[in-house]
């Protein structure tokens, strides 16, 4: 008798536990947004044009070089920063100067922005200025957005076709 009362007390205690565990697992409620709102994201990997342009260098020049690093153009590795905007409803939320990765500044520029938003229409503008260029843009898109509650909307960029991708 006393040893099914003792099993039945461990059962107890061992079933209390996990009830605690269980409904701590699902309370307090933890959300990653705001009820009503929606998560926009612009994020892509790019590498810009190169700062200079590769130069032919001169016979005398070659000829300086040690055999095993002789070459007819000399091409620098430094990529030059990418300038990135972003517009809802007509007010720039985004812009910024992203400087080329790698111990020799000749990586691609990353971005990585989160915007918590309402749910709701807007009106988005992305640009970006990859090129020598002093002003205007070389990669532009607009578009209408209809952002829903809970959403997760991604900006990205697609350099191969150039252009960026809204989904």
């Amino acid at each position: 008798m006393k040893r099914v009362l003792r099993l039945a007390g461990q059962f107890l205690v061992i079933g209390a536990l996990f009830a605690g565990v269980a409904w701590l697992s699902n309370w307090p409620v933890y959300r990653n947004i705001p009820e009503g709102f929606g998560m926009m994201m612009l994020t892509f990997v790019h590498g810009a044009d190169r700062k200079a342009e590769c130069r032919r260098l001169s016979p005398e020049e070659i000829s300086k070089l040690a055999p095993n690093m002789r070459r007819v153009k000399d091409c620098p590795r430094v990529r030059r920063p990418l300038y990135v905007e972003l517009d809802i409803d007509g007010r720039k939320i985004y812009a910024a100067d992203l400087p080329p990765t790698g111990i020799a500044g000749d990586g691609p520029s990353r971005v990585y922005q989160r915007f918590v938003m309402p749910a709701g229409k807007y009106d988005v503008a992305v640009r970006m200025r990859d090129t020598a260029r002093a002003d205007g843009f070389d990669h532009e898109r607009r578009s209408t957005v209809d952002f829903a509650p809970g959403q997760l909307f991604v900006i990205d960029f697609r350099p191969e076709s150039g252009e960026f991708i809204f989904r």
